[in-house]
C-alpha cells in the first residue's frame, strides 16, 4: 500500500482496500506519510466519508499505534468526552465529582480545535501546570487522586496526535469520521469500563443540526461498544455557551465557582450531574441515574470535589494551595470592555461559533497550530438566550490584551446577538440520548 493509493481511491469514493485505515494509522504514527499527505488524507476522508467498517478499522488502529494502559485500582475507571463548544468545562467538574464518589476518572484531553476551546490550554491557564505527562505519572495521580486530565503523549494514539493538529489548519475539524477515530482512539487507549459523551449541537457546536449531532453520536457509540467498552451519549445544546464565559482562565474560573457550590443550578452543573450520573449507574456506583446525579451534586456542595481538582492541580505542577488561591492566582488581561444591546427586546439568538472565532482573535485560540495562547483573554457575562435586555445593556465583557484586538472583538460580538421584538423559544439543555 501506499498513501497517494490510498488517497485517490477515497477522493474519488471508492471503497478502501481491507487493511488501508490500518496502513494509513501506522504511517501517521511513524513519519512514512508526510504532512501534504496527512492532510490530504483528512480532507479526502472530510468530503466523501468512510462507512461503519473502515471508521471501526482506522479508530482501532489508531489506538494500536501506541501503549493501551492497564489500571490497578480499587475502582471503575470512567471516561467522559465532549464533542466542544463554547464556554464547555464540564471536565473540570465532572472529573473530580466523580473522583469523589469513588470512580477514576483519567481523562485525556485535546487542545482548541477552530472556534471550540481546548480542554488543556484551559488548564494549563493555571500557573505551573503541565498537562504532558508520561502513563506512569498519568497512573500515578489516578491512584493517589482519583481523576487526572491531561493530554495524549508520544505513547498514546500518536496517529491521533499527528493528525489532530493537522486537521486544526486543513479545515477537516467536522468530519465526522475523523472526529469519530481521533476521540475514541485516545479514549479506548486509556481503557475505560464505562464512558460517557457529549455531543453538542448548535450554532457553538460543531455539529449544527440534530440529525449531524444524533449521526455522530450513534457513530461514536455504535463504535465504542464494538471495541468492548459500554458506551452512552447525550445529545446537549450548544445554541448558546454552556457557562457565560469564554476563554481559557475564565472558564477555570467558572469551573471553580461551580466546584465550590455557586451556580448548583447552572446548566454547567446541571450537565455534570447528568453525564456523572449515567456512569455512576453503569459501574455499580449508583443504582439508578437520579441517585447518580444526586451523588454528583452533593460532592459540590460539600467541597470534596473542589478538594480532588485542588489535588490534582497540584500533582500537575499548579499551586498546592489552588483551593484558597484561585479567586487571585490566575492571569487577568489589562483591557476590559462591555458589548452593548443595540436596542430594547429578547436575545433570540445567539452565534456561538461567532463568539469562539471572537476568542480565537483576541488570542485565546490558535490560527496555525504554532500560535501561542494569551490565557487571559476571552468573554465573561454572555447574555443568555430569551433574556430581555434594554439599549444599552452588555451583552458581554470583553477581556483583551490590546485596544484594538478588543475594538475587533467588539464588533464580532456584537454581530453574534439577534435581538427580537418577542420572547422566543428556549432550546432544552438535553435533546436526546443514544445508546
Amino acid at each position: 500500500m501506499d498513501a497517494r493509493t490510498i488517497i485517490a481511491g477515497l477522493r474519488k469514493g471508492e471503497t478502501p482496500h481491507r487493511g488501508a485505515m490500518s496502513w494509513m494509522a501506522k504511517s501517521l504514527a511513524d513519519g512514512t506519510v508526510s504532512d501534504a499527505q496527512a492532510g490530504a488524507f483528512a480532507m479526502a476522508v472530510c468530503l466523501q466519508g468512510l462507512n461503519a467498517e473502515f471508521r471501526a478499522e482506522l479508530t482501532l488502529a489508531m489506538r494500536d499505534t501506541g501503549q493501551v494502559l492497564t489500571w490497578n485500582v480499587d475502582g471503575p475507571v470512567v471516561d467522559k468526552h465532549s464533542t466542544g463548544g463554547v464556554g464547555d468545562c464540564v471536565s473540570f467538574v465532572l472529573a473530580p465529582a466523580l473522583a469523589a464518589c469513588g470512580a477514576y476518572a483519567p481523562l485525556i484531553s485535546g487542545r482548541g480545535l477552530g472556534h471550540t476551546g481546548g480542554t488543556l490550554d484551559k488548564l494549563e491557564a493555571i500557573p505551573g501546570v503541565r498537562t504532558q505527562v508520561p502513563p506512569e505519572k498519568l497512573q500515578q495521580i489516578v491512584g493517589q487522586v482519583g481523576c487526572a486530565i491531561v493530554g495524549a503523549t508520544g505513547d498514546i494514539a500518536p496517529a491521533d496526535r499527528r493528525l489532530y493538529a493537522i486537521r486544526d489548519v486543513t479545515s477537516t475539524v467536522d468530519s465526522l469520521d475523523l472526529i469519530t477515530a481521533s476521540i475514541l482512539s485516545k479514549k479506548l487507549a486509556a481503557a475505560p469500563q464505562a464512558l460517557i459523551l457529549d455531543v453538542k449541537v448548535g450554532s457553538g457546536a460543531l455539529m449544527k443540526s440534530e440529525a449531524e449531532a444524533k449521526a455522530l453520536a450513534t457513530a461514536l457509540v455504535e463504535t465504542a461498544n464494538a471495541a468492548g467498552c459500554p458506551c452512552r451519549a447525550i445529545i446537549s445544546d450548544m445554541n448558546q455557551p454552556l457557562a457565560p464565559v469564554a476563554g481559557n482562565a475564565l472558564e477555570i474560573v467558572a469551573a471553580m465557582e461551580v466546584l465550590t457550590g455557586e451556580g448548583m443550578d447552572s446548566p454547567l452543573a446541571r450537565i455534570a450531574a447528568l453525564l456523572g450520573g449515567a456512569l455512576l449507574t453503569q459501574t455499580g456506583l449508583a443504582d439508578t441515574a437520579e441517585a447518580g446525579q444526586t451523588k454528583i451534586l452533593a460532592t459540590l456542595s460539600d467541597g470534596s470535589a473542589a478538594e480532588r481538582f485542588a489535588q490534582m492541580i497540584g500533582a500537575l505542577g499548579g499551586p498546592s494551595d489552588f483551593i484558597e488561591s484561585w479567586r487571585h492566582g490566575l492571569p487577568e488581561a489589562d483591557h476590559i470592555r462591555e458589548v452593548k444591546a443595540p436596542a430594547d427586546g429578547y436575545i433570540a439568538a445567539i452565534d456561538g461559533e461567532a463568539l469562539g472565532l471572537a476568542v480565537v482573535g483576541l488570542g485565546g485560540g490558535r490560527q496555525v497550530e504554532t500560535d501561542p495562547i494569551d490565557p487571559a483573554v476571552g468573554l465573561t457575562g454572555i447574555a443568555r438566550l430569551g433574556t430581555k435586555v434594554e439599549a444599552g445593556a452588555p451583552l458581554a465583557t470583553i477581556h483583551a490584551s490590546r485596544d484594538d484586538a478588543a475594538d475587533r472583538a467588539a464588533a464580532a460580538v456584537g454581530a453574534a446577538f439577534v435581538i427580537a421584538d418577542k420572547p422566543v423559544e428556549v432550546p432544552p439543555l438535553v435533546h436526546a440520548t443514544v445508546g
